[in-house]
């Protein structure tokens, strides 16, 4: 049956320094802003970042229900130009850029490490062939992925700039496109001004577009253009539509603010992980880190084995693991019983059926077990009011598994994720 609603404060994420009172690490282009709204600042891959401005809970539902925006500033921008960007991001990616044919199309792939295991996921956008490429890294992986990517880069005629100059909003919600797109059809980012603006700006001819606002609402999902000093992306992290913005860092708190004032809420990080989640999109260094490849992330969708001359870091790994088969899978997971799914607890696959009844006081330890997996990301749904999880189980694991909760074997079934998918539940 399903679980009862469980208190609010369940909702937090695993406990972090609050930085409220003094700053411990990096900060984003808007920390003084954050500061002065209110947030509950924490330290986030050594980042101070805001966990939440009010109630976490009403950002997530803002985000599902109207508008939000978030400050993601500390992921990493990097521009890749040059004759050999190409043939470089073949190399380092395990998706294939030759997939990304006109200027703005955009890319979601893993970086890989020779045995396989993903160093980072990250989008790269392809801004023509005179500007190369852009790619946008995880925070907390920048500065690694920056010396991978430049140790490859060298001998070719490549320039790895890190665009520090640029800070990231993300806006997100079904109300997200048109609160921008009010923005730049009012002078927001200098529309008028395109002089340095790569090709994907001059877009006018094709989309019949004559301002701004029209420019970013013309936009297809997962397509970036230029738009005046603005890069706008229709991306996000949210399962929501949206728009992710890369705009001069000092750009940032007056686009916030108007943002604000069209009713777009601001939100941190902790209703981002819960919105993440309810997507079913991977956190790095949580449902994937260099140890672990793409067939048993979820990921092996990203993985592009064709063309077979293509031969990317990893590669020679991975087409083990496909001809073999993984031994191992992620798959999203609702509890059944009372309680709230975290990272780390232990997953126990029953023998045969659905094991309900092999433990009738819930004890962990009871009862016969096919494997053993683990919860590699976990949280209460605020709109599912369910407990929900991404789990690394054994390949083998059918529709029933059970998880320790506090020395409690607990019933949960296995779904396959997304959870929700804009604003709708995807699960029963």
């Amino acid at each position: 049956m399903p679980q009862a609603a469980v208190p609010p404060e369940t909702l937090e994420v695993p406990p972090c320094p609050d930085l409220t009172g003094g700053f411990m690490g990096r900060e984003t282009p808007l920390f003084e802003l954050h500061r002065s709204l209110g947030a509950r600042l924490i330290d986030f891959g050594g980042w101070s970042l805001p966990l939440h401005y009010a109630s976490q809970i009403e950002e997530h539902h803002a985000v599902r229900r109207s508008a939000g925006v978030f400050d993601v500033s500390h992921m990493g921008i990097v521009d890749v130009r040059g004759p050999d960007a190409r043939v470089l991001l073949e190399t380092l990616l395990a998706n294939d850029v030759g997939k990304l044919r006109s200027a703005g199309q955009a890319l979601y792939s893993c970086m890989l490490n020779e045995s396989g295991g993903v160093v980072d996921d990250l989008i790269v956008y392809f801004v023509g062939t005179e500007h190369g490429y852009r790619m946008v890294v995880n925070g907390a992986t920048r500065s690694g992925d920056l010396a991978w990517i430049r140790r490859h880069a060298a001998g070719r005629r490549i320039e790895i700039l890190e665009r520090t100059d640029l800070a990231l909003l993300a806006v997100q919600g079904p109300l997200a496109r048109e609160r921008v797109a009010s923005l730049l059809a009012h002078g927001a980012a200098g529309v008028a001004d395109t002089a340095d603006a790569p090709p994907t700006a001059s877009a006018t001819a094709t989309t019949g577009a004559t301002d701004g606002g029209e420019l970013a609402l013309s936009l297809e999902p997962f397509h970036a253009r230029s738009i005046g000093r603005w890069f706008v992306a229709r991306t996000g992290y949210t399962g929501e539509d949206g728009f992710e913005v890369m705009m001069p860092a000092a750009e940032a708190e007056e686009a916030w603010r108007r943002l604000n004032a069209l009713g777009v809420a601001s939100c941190g990080l902790g209703a981002r992980d819960t919105l993440r989640l309810e997507a079913g999109l991977n956190l790095y260094g949580h449902d994937m880190d260099q140890s672990t490849h793409p067939y048993e992330s979820g990921l092996g969708w990203t993985v592009a084995l064709e063309p077979r001359d293509r031969r990317f870091v990893g590669r020679t790994a991975l087409e083990a693991v496909a001809a073999a088969g993984s031994p191992r899978k992620l798959v999203g997971l609702v509890l059944d019983d009372r309680g709230v799914l975290r990272a780390h607890q232990k997953v126990s696959i029953p023998e045969e059926g659905p094991g309900r009844g092999a433990n009738a006081g819930g004890h962990a330890g009871v009862g016969a077990h096919a494997g053993e997996g683990i919860v590699t990301s976990g949280t209460f749904s605020p709109t599912l009011q369910r407990s929900i999880a991404l789990a690394r189980v054994p390949a083998a694991t059918a529709a029933h598994v059970q998880v320790e909760i506090r020395g409690r074997a607990l019933n949960a079934r296995v779904v396959k994720p997304p959870f929700v998918r804009h604003g709708r539940p995807l699960i029963s």
